[in-house]
């Protein structure tokens, strides 16, 4: 069995994305991850430590199929919908990103100064994902939801917060890229 291994097209996936949004308002539900997080987290008991956790993570068990809808989907689509490709970089990020130290910028999807055992377990590594993973944990939970929750549920329901709050991770992630990381890997 043959598969086509390329990207969606938009005319696609926007509308089963648009699909699926409608489906949700309908029923009356909301998604993101953050919010299965949080189910995650009351499952696991933080309840009785944090008051945020403690609700009924009952009437969420449907928004974890979510997760592992994602899980799976990922792991498929890397596995068997997907072929190893160059990425078209402009020649000029190329060079910027080269003299940040990332050798083989724009033959990868995840570069291996980042996305490998030895980038992770290094002093670098785990400075980045502590205080990075913070700052997500602690943007999420003051936005009131993630970049997913605000980008695809709060948009597509025109909440005005939601729009406000992606302005924010635009901003938020041209500040990171032209300011901060220049200074983390240079």
């Amino acid at each position: 069995m043959q598969f086509i291994l390329e990207p969606w097209p938009w005319y696609v996936s926007g509308p089963l994305i648009a699909l699926i949004m409608f489906s949700l308002i309908y029923l009356g539900k909301t998604f993101g991850m953050s919010s299965n997080l949080r189910t995650l987290c009351a499952i696991g008991g933080a309840g009785k430590k944090v008051k945020f956790f403690d609700f009924d993570w009952k009437s969420q068990r449907w928004n974890l199929i979510v997760v592992l809808g994602a899980i799976i989907g990922g792991f498929i689509a890397h596995q068997f919908l997907s072929v190893p490709t160059n990425i078209d970089l402009n020649p000029e990020t190329i060079k910027n990103l080269s003299k940040l130290g990332f050798d083989n910028a724009g033959q990868s999807l995840l570069p291996a100064e980042l996305y490998s055992w030895d980038a992770v377990f290094s002093l670098k590594g785990i400075l980045i994902l502590t205080i990075g993973g913070f700052l997500v944990g602690f943007g999420t939970r003051y936005a009131g939801g993630c970049t997913s929750g605000h980008a695809i549920t709060g948009l597509s329901s025109l909440q005005l917060p939601s729009l406000i709050a992606v302005i924010g991770f635009f901003i938020g992630g041209l500040i990171m890229i032209h300011l901060l990381f220049p200074l983390i890997f240079g």
